[in-house]
């Protein structure tokens, strides 16, 4: 775990502060983040059928993880503002031969910006996973969230690739 000291939120003093990036250099930033949701057959049945009583879940999901990329900034108290370029949601349907059936959600965000849009990529996919959940929870209230995770990460001072995930 990392010491204290190198939690960018903490002055040295330990004190909560939003990090000053009045001096970065503006930057192509680019992140793209990942969440599986786990149901029953039937459930991904009707979501491939499009018969859910709510509508369309693959739709409404990619229009809430749109959404909240771009309102981060205000649900995340000390993440900055960016000037979003492009936010991209995917769902598609994972090969399974268990009894129980998986979605895959995918976000790709990028921007021009002095800081990351990693937490935009998560937010992302964090609010599609809940969408998805939302929609088609009337028929399963077993359906779990398995994963969400990071998957890439350009621009700034590192970069970050996540090593390929057989359980995804």
């Amino acid at each position: 775990m990392n010491d204290p000291k190198d939690l960018t939120h903490l002055t040295s003093e330990g004190d909560l502060h939003m990090v000053d990036v009045g001096d970065k250099s503006v930057t192509t930033r680019v992140a793209r983040a990942e969440a599986v949701l786990q149901m029953k057959k039937e459930t991904a049945e009707a979501i491939r059928a499009r018969t859910l009583k709510k509508g369309d879940a693959f739709t409404v999901a990619k229009i809430a993880g749109i959404n909240a990329a771009k309102e981060t900034a205000r649900l995340i108290p000390l993440c900055h503002t960016l000037p979003i370029e492009k936010v991209d949601v995917q769902i598609e349907e994972m090969d399974s031969a268990a009894e129980d059936a998986r979605f895959r959600i995918e976000s790709l965000v990028r921007c021009e910006g002095k800081t990351g849009v990693e937490m935009e990529a998560l937010t992302a996919v964090s609010v599609a996973a809940l969408t998805f959940y939302d929609m088609c929870k009337a028929i399963d209230r077993e359906m779990e969230v398995v994963r969400i995770r990071l998957i890439e990460k350009r621009g700034g001072k590192s970069d970050f690739l996540a090593e390929p995930d057989s359980k995804s």
